[in-house]
């Protein structure tokens, strides 16, 4: 079965071995997005939230699970080397800390993303949204279980779970939004 063309093949699809410089140059745009994204804080109740999610899982939607994959693991590793792409900075700390459990979530969360656009999912709003908030669960699982190990499973959730929930929610909104409103610009222009 073959898969669904992706946003990204439809606004900017080269042929042979230019493709691999598109994925590349892509890569960088996208982890940069994301570094940049991770030091935008929306202020919201309970907590501010950063974009830093809501970049990831677009990137998945824009993307596909491959290109979104290893445009994340790029980011990764940029904030491993001590870059400062993380909403705290940058380092291997960063892994082992409280946040470590989300940032090893991001690379599930965007391969399901991206999985999702290679099935149309971001082509509807209702499917945009639903796939924002499967994306924003997987992070959030991951985050909870790294932090209930640290914390304990009440403290996790009432730390790392629940101030966020109004938050991913919004986000996912926003994207439901944006990503079915690209495929009909695209479409007009193509």
């Amino acid at each position: 079965m073959s898969s669904a063309p992706i946003l990204i093949d439809a606004a900017w699809a080269p042929g042979g071995n230019r493709r691999l410089v598109r994925g590349a140059l892509l890569a960088v745009a996208g982890s940069l997005l994301i570094a940049v994204c991770a030091h935008i804080k929306v202020p919201m109740w309970p907590v501010p939230v950063t974009m830093q999610t809501f970049a990831i899982l677009l990137i998945g939607f824009v993307c596909g699970s491959r290109l979104g994959t290893a445009t994340v693991a790029l980011y990764l590793a940029e904030g491993a080397m001590g870059l400062p792409v993380f909403t705290g900075g940058g380092g291997v700390a960063h892994f082992v800390g409280p946040t470590g459990g989300y940032l090893a979530g991001f690379l599930p969360a965007v391969a399901l993303t991206g999985w999702l656009a290679e099935t149309n999912w971001s082509r509807s709003i209702p499917l945009t949204l639903l796939g924002m908030i499967l994306g924003s669960a997987v992070i959030t699982l991951f985050g909870f279980v790294w932090l209930a190990a640290l914390l304990g499973a009440e403290k996790a959730f009432l730390a790392g779970v629940a101030p966020f929930l109004v938050g991913d929610a919004v986000k996912a909104a926003l994207a439901a939004v944006l990503l079915p409103m690209a495929w009909k610009g695209i479409s007009k222009i193509t």
